[in-house]
């Protein structure tokens, strides 16, 4: 499937550009099946703990190989961004993604209601399925940020399926415009821990995407529990979904699909907490106030976590290469770049999920990895420190501050 792109250098001379990932961002469509592997390994072999499959690849073999296989550093030219981002191709496979996450949860749904199963294996089926749910919050996330009308839909469609609808409301408009600062809920502060942060990050979610989307539609004069909400539109959806689901399956529905979507909402709660870990816009005002009024200079690739390892990057429509998303949002997944000098991740998002699930083992690694950043230089007042702890963090690593 090679395609070769024709662009002029800077040299002024002809030169040509192939992606070399092309064929392999299919990876990122293939992947929302996977809860497939656990259905079929159970058939075959009766085991019900083969349905936990998925969960073992996700968080063993991925990390495994993201260690072995390493990163990919390599930006398109600059020169034939404007080419790859009219090439259909790659948001043909955005669009293709979205059918396969109902695809997903209808199947777990049709084996949990049609097999007899352990307890806890209708619970082990609903975590796959709500992991691989969370999936789809990424597949939203690629689309909520296009200006277009279709994309627009199917990122509200996919967020249909783990009952987050308010997603793109909030992280459009809250979250990119206060990103690395201490209003914004989405983004980790330092010595917090990933299950504070979620009871910071959730409800506040909800709350600012619902403000946010309530001031919209006032604007336009239009009702805010009108079909025009957009979030509201997903989450009919949603009730049209889960609803049929215990209608065709039974009450054994309910604890499954309240833990499905819990788990996909904890996914994205995962992905948030370990994107802008500790990292601070600084205070700005005039001409280089964020054009956002918040106050900050403009989100910079430095205020991002960034990691390029090449297969968690594939099977996630390149969301790791967060920095400069945050930089420049309206960027399509296969024209983001890597720069030199970004905060740069250890692993892929798989294996930082795991460590983060470990508070004291984050801390031990993520902390002295933050505070030696060049853009922080062992700097507490350059981080977003949580302020329950900071009198800690200052009496382990010191209280100097710039102006010190």
């Amino acid at each position: 499937m090679a395609h070769t792109y024709t662009f002029i250098g800077p040299d002024g001379l002809t030169d040509h550009y192939q992606d070399r990932k092309r064929a392999w961002w299919a990876m990122s469509v293939v992947y929302p099946l996977i809860p497939l592997l656990g259905l079929w390994a159970h058939h075959a072999s009766g085991l019900q703990i083969t349905l936990g499959l998925p969960i073992l690849i996700s968080y063993g073999l991925l990390p495994i190989l993201d260690a072995l296989i390493g990163e990919d550093r390599n930006n398109p030219p600059e020169a034939v961004v404007p080419q790859l981002e009219a090439d259909r191709y790659y948001r043909w496979l955005t669009w293709a993604t979205v059918p396969l996450h109902f695809v997903a949860l209808i199947a777990c749904a049709w084996w949990v209601g049609t097999q007899d199963l352990s307890w806890w294996a209708v619970l082990m089926l609903a975590y796959v399925a709500g992991a691989d749910a969370g999936l789809g919050l990424n597949t939203a996330h690629e689309l909520g940020h296009k200006n277009n009308p279709v994309e627009q839909w199917l990122a509200r469609l996919v967020l249909a399926v783990p009952a987050y609808g308010h997603f793109t409301v909030e992280h459009g408009r809250g979250h990119h415009r206060w990103v690395a600062t201490p209003e914004d809920h989405a983004s980790a502060r330092m010595g917090e821990s990933i299950y504070r942060f979620a009871l910071r990050e959730l409800p506040g979610g909800m709350r600012r995407a619902w403000q946010l989307e309530s001031q919209r539609l006032r604007a336009a004069g239009q009702s805010v529990w009108g079909w025009h909400n957009t979030m509201l539109q997903s989450y009919a959806i949603t009730a049209v979904l889960q609803v049929g689901l215990v209608a065709a399956f039974g009450w054994l529905m309910l604890p499954f699909l309240a833990l499905h979507n819990i788990v996909a909402w904890w996914q994205l709660t995962s992905a948030n907490y370990v994107e802008h870990y500790g990292l601070l816009r600084r205070r700005s005002s005039g001409a280089g106030q964020h054009e956002g009024g918040t106050g900050y200079e403009a989100p910079q690739p430095h205020h991002s976590w960034n990691t390029n390892h090449l297969v968690t990057n594939l099977i996630t429509f390149h969301l790791q290469r967060h920095s400069d998303h945050h930089a420049h949002p309206m960027r399509r997944y296969q024209s983001l770049r890597d720069f030199p000098q970004l905060p740069r991740l250890p692993s892929g998002y798989f294996g930082m999920f795991s460590l983060a699930y470990l508070p004291p083992l984050w801390f031990a690694v993520m902390d002295k990895r933050l505070l030696s950043l060049p853009q922080i230089d062992g700097d507490l007042s350059r981080v977003n420190v949580d302020p329950r702890r900071r009198a800690a963090l200052e009496a382990r690593y010191g209280a100097r501050t710039s102006a010190g």
